[in-house]
This record gives structure tokens, C-alpha cells and sequence, in this order.
């Protein structure tokens, strides 16, 4: 009897073809169930896998809002010392500045009861190389405007024209009335010049 009706499933496995892989689905679905369940890694269960991606979301967003925090500050931050460099930035030029200035106290002090004029040019000598010396050294120069020097209207202003005496100073500097500096590469003050015609 046994035999009659496994012939007849066979019989109906081939008369139905579209039955037998369903046939075949279902026993490779045991057989992997069966592998997962020795393995001891059941599939889990819908609710299982959404705690989970709840959990690596919480996570991320909890790095995202550090990140975005430690980003604020650091901007915070670069934005203060912008405004303390351009609120403070020339404490360092002044404070070098300051013992020229007791120089120049001292001078006017001492000058008051002074007999020596020779004394006081030589004291007046030194507060002024001392302040060519710090200009020198934070790399403020003199633009040159000597007389014969060649005009150079990026670097000097002609307040006048006058007649050059002689040929070779035509359209050149004939005399500087008020000098011109540049810091660094850059022009601070131009020089007022007169230049020959």
C-alpha cells in the first residue's frame, strides 16, 4: 500500500509540474531552518530587528549632536580670537612704543632747566635714532625720494611742478616735502614730492 501511494505522488508530481517545485521550496526552506536551528543563530524577529536599528539611530544621532557641539565651540572659539586680534593686535607695537615715549619725557623734563643746547640736541638724537631703529626693526622703511629719483606715482604724490634746473631732472623728483613709508611690500603713507618740469 505504501508503495501505491508513492508512486501516485510521483505520478501526480509529474502530471502537475508547477506543483513539484513548490515541493522542492518547501523541503530546502525545512533543511535551512533546520541548518540555522543547529547553528543556534534563529532568525530574529521583526521587533527584535527594529530595537536594534532604533538603537544604532539613537547612537548616531547622539555622535552627531557631539560633533555638532564641538563644531559650535571651535567656531565660538575662532570667532574671539578673530576679535581679540583686531581689537588688541597693536598692543605689541604700542607697548614697544612706550619707552621712546619715557625718552621723550625725560628730554622735555631735562629741557626745562637745561644750559647745554649741545646736551640737548644729542638727547634729541638718540630718541630719534631709537625710533628709526624700532620702525626698522617691525619692517617699516622710508620710500626713497631724493632728488633725480624717478616719479613713481604708486609711491609718490607730486604736490607741485616745478621748473627742473637742469635738463636731466625733467619729470623727476626734485625735492620731498614730506616722506613717504612702507610696511612690509605695502605703501602706509606716500611721499609728497615736488617734481621738475
Amino acid at each position: 500500500m505504501e508503495k501505491n501511494e508513492t508512486k501516485n505522488m510521483q505520478d501526480e508530481a509529474m502530471n502537475n509540474p508547477q506543483e513539484a517545485p513548490a515541493a522542492d521550496e518547501t523541503a530546502k526552506t525545512e533543511e535551512s531552518a533546520e541548518a540555522q536551528a543547529a547553528t543556534g543563530d534563529a532568525e530574529k524577529t521583526p521587533e527584535d530587528r527594529i530595537a536594534e536599528l532604533e538603537e544604532q539611530l539613537k547612537a548616531q544621532k547622539d555622535q552627531y549632536l557631539r560633533m555638532l557641539a564641538d563644531f559650535d565651540n571651535y567656531r565660538k572659539n575662532q570667532l574671539k580670537k578673530t576679535n581679540d586680534l583686531l581689537t588688541y593686535g597693536g598692543e605689541n607695537a604700542f607697548t614697544k612704543l612706550l619707552p621712546i615715549i619715557d625718552d621723550f619725557e625725560r628730554a622735555v623734563e631735562h629741557n626745562a632747566k637745561a644750559d647745554d643746547v649741545e646736551a640737548l640736541k644729542e638727547g634729541f638724537n638718540l630718541i630719534y635714532n631709537k625710533f628709526k631703529t624700532y620702525l626698522e626693526q617691525n619692517e617699516v622703511t622710508v620710500i626713497p625720494a631724493a632728488q633725480g629719483d624717478a616719479f613713481d606715482e604708486h609711491m609718490h604724490e607730486a604736490i607741485t611742478m616745478f621748473p627742473a634746473p637742469a635738463p636731466e631732472l625733467k619729470g623727476k623728483i626734485v625735492d620731498c616735502a614730506t616722506k613717504g613709508y612702507k610696511y612690509k611690500d605695502k605703501v602706509i603713507r606716500i611721499a609728497k614730492v615736488v617734481v621738475g618740469e
